[in-house]
């Protein structure tokens, strides 16, 4: 048996150290930099030139580890430091953002520099994404004429999805110039798509109901917002602004409104509260009328059986009837009651055979008149199980009408 251990193999060949020098020249900034600026220097402001030549360059220069220094040339011309200022002793091009014309053309064609760069070399999207929302803290230390076509350019690339409307967040800084910049960038914003793209964008991370903090807090209002933006020509962001407040408004109404009739509150202490929402947010009675009943419905939990659910719905809306009244004043209100019950009823299956029986205790209790629910049985019901519905009341409605020529006749005998 052979002991003898087995020589591992050994590699033979000559070792390189690396020199701490070379290292750093290889991931300096500053050399970085350079480059790029010669390359730009090289190519003009032909901006189709531009973007070849940095497409080109991604192959050979460290991209990933100098993003941020990239963003600076292609916007500021140069290393920004902190502030937004650019570095006196590094170099400079006047190929980028900041020295191009301040024009809505020029920033679309700078836009597809980015874009092309982005979709080229995909991991560049956060060191963007990072890069803009510095730019957006810096804005004080940027001219006039720099903030607008920042501005501008950041519009464009919210409206092709280079950026995610999640930057705007860098906006609401306390110490940021930025009510006319928002301006500017809305306007780029919509002249690219339009108000329900941009709203879909603001939807989507939660920013829709943020827009008023654009101001400084003692400026945070509706009226303020709305003056604002209409005097500057964006009558469209003024109005979508006003509907998301008329929204919020109605849902905490809503809410609300749901806990007072949980905890039993007086009716009239509920009254009092839902007027002073309708004259505070400009909520019509209509409106109101919908919410209401949306909330004395939410308050029970019904019935599955169809033969039992109806006397359950009178009951609890016969209690209801004082709270609905007071805000069926209008024609139109109770128009709009008798939509939401037609909707309610076929909706909600088991109270399909209801229908009529609402509707008849709603008129003796005077939530209803006869005029809404004649002119709702003639011409205003929905589609909405029609046929079933207008079934359901034909008995009593030939009978409002025998009594509505009866006192007619009776008026005209008095006479």
């Amino acid at each position: 048996m052979n002991n003898q251990k087995q020589q591992k193999p050994t590699l033979s060949g000559q070792r390189f150290k690396t020199r701490k020098r070379d290292e750093k020249e290889r991931f300096d900034p500053t050399q970085f930099q350079d480059c790029i600026i010669q390359g730009l220097t090289e190519t003009g402001t032909d901006l189709e030139a531009v973007a070849k030549f940095l497409d080109a360059s991604g192959a050979k220069l460290d991209y990933r580890r100098y993003a941020e220094t990239l963003f600076d040339i292609l916007v500021a011309g140069g290393m920004l430091a902190p502030g937004g200022t650019l570095a006196d002793d590094m170099m400079r091009t006047d190929v980028c953002v900041f020295a191009a014309q301040e024009d809505l053309e020029t920033m679309q064609a700078f836009a597809q520099v980015f874009n092309k760069l982005i979709r080229r070399y995909k991991y560049l999207e956060k060191g963007f994404e990072d890069e803009v929302k510095k730019l957006l803290l810096f804005l004080k230390g940027f001219s006039e004429s720099e903030r607008n076509k920042l501005a501008m350019l950041t519009g464009v690339l919210l409206a092709n999805g280079t950026l995610n409307a999640s930057i705007l967040n860098s906006l609401y800084n306390e110490n940021l110039v930025k009510e006319a910049f928002a301006v500017k960038l809305f306007k780029s914003w919509i002249n690219e798509k339009d108000i329900n793209a941009v709203a879909a964008s603001l939807r989507k991370v939660s920013m829709d109901n943020r827009l008023m903090e654009l101001f400084p807090a003692n400026k945070q209002s509706v009226e303020h917002f709305t003056k604002y933006f209409t005097e500057a020509g964006l009558k469209e962001l003024s109005e979508y602004v006003r509907n998301q407040q008329t929204i919020g408004a109605r849902k905490e109404l809503q809410k609300e409104l749901q806990e007072q009739m949980s905890r039993g509150d007086p009716f009239k202490d509920i009254i009092l509260y839902v007027k002073e929402e309708m004259k505070k947010n400009n909520i019509p009675e209509p409106v109101v009328i919908g919410i209401v009943w949306s909330s004395v419905m939410s308050t029970v939990e019904w019935n599955k059986k169809e033969e039992l659910v109806a006397e359950q719905a009178i009951k609890h809306l016969k209690q209801y009837s004082p709270l609905l009244a007071a805000f069926t004043t209008q024609g139109q209100s109770e128009l709009t009651l008798l939509l939401k019950i037609q909707e309610y009823c076929y909706d909600n299956i088991h109270f399909m055979k209801a229908f009529q029986k609402i509707v008849v205790l709603f008129y003796k209790a005077e939530v209803l008149s006869e005029e809404p629910i004649l002119k709702w049985y003639k011409d205003a019901h929905v589609a909405k199980g029609k046929s079933v519905f207008l079934e359901q009341m034909k008995k009593f409605v030939e009978w409002l009408k025998n009594a509505e020529e009866e006192s007619e006749s009776e008026a005209e005998e008095g006479d």
